[in-house]
Parts: C-alpha cells; structure tokens; sequence
C-alpha cells in the first residue's frame, strides 16, 4: 500500500537589499550541512499558508502574514518502495515582523541568487531554487 504524499512548505524570504535566506540542517537531522529553505511540513487539515506562517514563526522566531506569502513554485518527489513521496510549496515571503534567527539548531544566511544556487542543498531544494532564481 502507497503512504499518503508528505506536503511540505517553504519559505523564500527576501530582504530588500535582494538577498534571501536560507538555512542549514543541525546535526543529528536528515539533510544535516545542507542549505534549504527554511519551512515544515503541513499539519493534517491545515491550509498550506496557515502552515508556512506557523513554520516561520517556529523556526525562525518572524511573524509574517498570510498576505506577505505568494506561491511561486513547487518541487516533488516519487514514492520510493516504503518512503513516502513529498511535495513542497515554495512561497516568496518579502514582509515579516523580528529578525529572523535559527531557533532550531541550524544556521541562518543571507545570499544573492548565485550564492544561493551554489550552496550544497537537498535534491528537493536545488529544484525550488533553480526555479525560483530563473524566475526572479
């Protein structure tokens, strides 16, 4: 039997001097060392902007509104015999409220586009970046 797809958010959060951030995974956790956008997963029930603007607030201490969240992309992968297959949401987030930290372990960092593409990153997230980056 297929495990249901896991959906995922993300956030690309751009600060007005064209830099966006980016954070990478604590040790102990999969994907550790690599960059990605930071973001969790959606609860069950929960609508994926509601679940972006809770993940920030989590993960990097902001406060932002669902009006400052604008869906621009996607990234998924295949089931793969027992895994489950997710998708993420990448949302481009250009207004919050704080200063955003790592309140989970990892670390935070502001890149141009190009620093940004170059980072080593989980497949899911090369993906959301080329695409985001062609785009913008």
């Amino acid at each position: 039997m297929t495990k249901p797809l896991m959906m995922v958010v993300a956030g690309a959060l751009q600060r007005s001097d064209g830099r966006w951030l980016m954070q990478c995974r604590p040790p102990g956790k999969h994907h550790a060392g690599l960059w990605e956008f930071p973001g969790g997963k959606v609860e069950d029930g929960e609508p994926p902007v509601t679940a972006l603007c809770r993940e920030l607030s989590e993960e990097c201490g902001i406060t932002v509104a669902q009006s400052q969240c604008h869906p621009v992309t996607f990234a998924e992968n295949a089931h793969h015999d027992d895994d489950r297959g997710i998708v993420i949401l990448l949302y481009i987030v250009r207004g919050w409220q704080g200063e955003p930290q790592s309140l989970e372990g990892g670390t935070l960092g502001w890149f141009h586009a190009s620093e940004a593409l170059a980072l080593s990153k989980p497949p899911l997230d090369v993906d959301l970046a080329a695409r985001l980056f062609q785009k913008n």
